[in-house]
């Protein structure tokens, strides 16, 4: 397993996105081909297979979309979130009524597959760090309603999660200096003073463009300032004027064959959007036979 303390999955969201899904998937009259083509009585085992290598997340929702289909379905995983499966390998097995099956497949498929791309994408940026101490971050860029799964699937692949929302950091950003810079100079220390009076039990992060920026920031004593779009000269050199006052986050920009060189320059954070805003969903088959 590549991360063993995942954090926990919001199970009442989750029954609510399943319960969307077969709305829009079954519409008032069902699953009118199963229904009219498999005898009711009909039993039958299927097996989910990974059609490429990728890390696991998401078992215990796609469990939970047969259970929603049918209290009578039976779930045996056979691998952990966490774990990672080469091509080939049956993730989970289920038996039941083999209309609830073929009803429940496609939904538990797209959960599934969606869950394991994310894991398996930040798997793979995660261990571009090598030996570096530095940890590569998720952010809000996530599918509507899908981000305390997403942020799941990011820990299994072993990368870390960033903020969760807009309540729990104060995150001043571009456009956020942009309207506090026109009530004149020093935006960025007024921002900071405003939001550490407001919000005393949170940290504040500063985005900051320009290594001027970055000056301003750290003299404001915020805890965290983000790297925005810089190139790895200007990065290292936030990193000498920064002498550990404050966590530096390398965002924007960010490839996965920049990773390594990145990490290597001191940064403790590398945040990437791809992780979540732009994964291939993972290669997964459900294949059914009677039992």
């Amino acid at each position: 397993m590549i991360n063993k303390n995942l954090p926990e999955i919001d199970f009442d969201r989750v029954d609510k996105l399943i319960a969307l899904a077969f709305e829009e998937d079954l519409g008032d009259a069902g699953d009118v081909t199963s229904n009219s083509v498999i005898p009711a009585e009909t039993r039958a085992v299927a097996v989910m297979r990974c059609k490429e290598d990728c890390v696991v997340a998401g078992m215990a929702v796609a469990e939970r979309v047969f259970a929603a289909a049918d209290s009578a379905c039976e779930w045996k995983a056979l691998v952990n979130d966490g774990d990672f499966c080469s091509k080939g390998t049956i993730l989970a097995e289920v038996k039941g009524p083999a209309r609830s099956l073929l009803t429940a497949e496609r939904t538990a498929l797209n959960f599934l597959q969606r869950l394991c791309g994310v894991a398996t994408v930040s798997h793979r940026y995660a261990r571009e760090t090598g030996d570096a101490n530095t940890v590569v971050l998720d952010t809000r860029k996530t599918t509507p309603g899908w981000r305390n799964l997403e942020k799941y699937a990011v820990a299994a692949g072993g990368a870390t999660n960033h903020r969760i929302g807009l309540y729990d950091r104060v995150m001043i950003k571009d456009n956020h200096r942009e309207l506090a810079g026109l009530e004149g100079e020093k935006g960025i220390t007024r921002s900071v003073a405003r939001a550490k009076e407001c919000y005393p039990q949170l940290e504040v992060e500063v985005e900051a463009d320009s290594l001027d920026e970055v000056k301003e920031a750290l003299l404001t004593g915020a805890e965290h300032v983000m790297l925005d779009n810089m190139s790895n000269e200007q990065m290292a050199e936030a990193v000498k004027m920064n002498a550990g006052r404050a966590k530096l986050e390398a965002s924007g920009g960010i490839t996965l064959e920049r990773i390594a060189s990145i990490a290597k320059l001191g940064v403790d954070f590398i945040s990437v959007g791809a992780l979540t805003h732009s994964v291939k969903a993972v290669d997964i088959s459900m294949d059914i036979k009677l039992d």
